[in-house]
């Protein structure tokens, strides 16, 4: 189920991150946008403001699974997820193409677009990995760094700085700021990884050789929270329970239900690495009804409580 050191070491070495910087977007309260579901990963980094963050799971962008972002924030989707921004969530959405040809991008780069209230400021774009099939499948859809606690200023400083002086734009700037997002984001996911200490699957299921053990995988890797059990994921891929368990043990070497818990404390392990979300809501998250169990587990799989392992790796190396 879990790498060796060597291969934790290639695995790590290997990912080289390949950014493109779509616009920097300079947002007037009231405002909102949509980007509709890609093959691309994306990106989003909040500069300035404050925005809250619906991901497209497949079933709707509730109001109650908003994600509140603000200045700092780096926010990745690695599966391209469809997602809403907006600056609260009464506020009108537009898909942001339809907004980029009503408001073409200006001459440094920046989209203007919205009301005259409170303004945020946001750069996006897309990026790829050159193991993308085994990084980016491991992650989950959405993922949320709080750069101001994790030691990043030394990579998003120049960033803010290019970004904000759009008066003095000089040629070569975009250029700059996407070489920067390259090392930015590489860091970013090398320690997120790192985070999650051990927990890669050697089985990756992108590269899972039965396909309705793969397709059970990827249910598991995106929607990670919901309460699966071996019977509702045997009724997700037509198979019988007794069957889908004998298969699944045979094709990735781990009972799918250790595989799905192993998966949410792993994620967990890298979320409490990298961000500032309260205990409760990590619990939530990692598909755990109250903070108690969720501890529990944690301690069994990484021998220390989660307060206690995000406080010991909080800072970027």
């Amino acid at each position: 189920m879990t790498p060796d050191a060597d291969e934790l070491s290639t695995l790590l070495e290997a990912i080289e991150v390949r950014s493109v910087v779509y616009c920097r977007s300079e947002l007037g309260a009231p405002w909102g946008f949509r980007v509709a579901q890609s093959p691309q990963a994306k990106f989003h980094i909040v500069l300035s403001g404050a925005a809250t963050l619906n991901i497209d799971t497949g079933r709707g962008m509730e109001a109650g699974d908003a994600v509140a972002v603000g200045a700092g924030d780096l926010i990745l989707l690695p599966h391209g997820s469809g997602h809403v921004m907006r600056d609260r969530s009464t506020s009108r959405v537009r898909h942001l193409d339809r907004i980029l040809q009503d408001h073409p991008v200006d001459a440094s780069g920046t989209v203007h677009y919205g009301g005259h209230g409170p303004r945020t400021l946001v750069v996006c774009g897309g990026f790829e990995t050159a193991s993308s099939d085994d990084v980016l499948a491991w992650l989950p859809p959405v993922l949320v760094f709080d750069t101001a606690a994790n030691g990043l200023g030394r990579w998003l400083d120049p960033m803010i700085n290019l970004v904000r002086n759009e008066s003095q734009t000089k040629p070569g700037d975009a250029a700059v700021v996407a070489k920067v997002a390259d090392v930015f984001l590489t860091d970013v996911l090398r320690h997120y990884l790192i985070s999650s200490e051990g927990a890669l699957p050697i089985t990756r299921f992108s590269g899972n050789t039965d396909p309705l053990i793969a397709s059970a995988m990827a249910l598991m890797h995106s929607r990670t929270a919901e309460p699966w059990s071996i019977a509702a994921l045997a009724r997700q891929v037509g198979m019988s329970r007794s069957s889908f368990a004998a298969r699944f043990r045979a094709s990735v070497g781990v009972a799918p239900i250790t595989y799905l818990t192993h998966l949410r404390l792993a994620r967990a392990a890298g979320s409490l690495a990298t961000s500032s979300r309260p205990l409760a809501e990590e619990a939530r998250y990692a598909g755990y009804d109250n903070e108690s169990s969720f501890s529990k587990a944690f301690v069994r799989r990484y021998g220390q409580p989660p307060g206690k392992y995000r406080a010991e790796r909080r800072t970027f190396g």
